[in-house]
C-alpha cells in the first residue's frame, strides 16, 4: 500500500508540471497549451481519485 501513497504524489508533481509548460506555452502564444493545462487538470483529479479509493481500502482492511 505505501507504493500507491507514493503515485498519489507523483500524480501533482506530474500536475505542477504540466501547469509550469501550460503557462510557458502560454506566454509564447501557442494554442497547446491548453492540451497542458488539460493533463494538469486530469492529474490533479486522478490524485484525489486515487486518494478516495486508497482510503476506502485501507477502512475495510482496518475493520476486519
Amino acid at each position: 500500500m505505501k507504493y500507491s501513497k507514493i503515485f498519489q504524489y507523483a500524480y501533482l508533481v506530474f500536475a505542477a508540471l504540466f501547469i509550469y509548460d501550460g503557462i510557458g506555452k502560454w506566454n509564447h502564444g501557442t494554442n497547446s497549451a491548453y492540451v497542458s493545462f488539460g493533463l494538469a487538470a486530469l492529474a490533479i483529479f486522478m490524485y484525489f481519485f486515487r486518494r478516495k479509493f486508497a482510503k476506502k481500502y485501507d477502512n475495510t482492511n482496518n475493520s476486519k
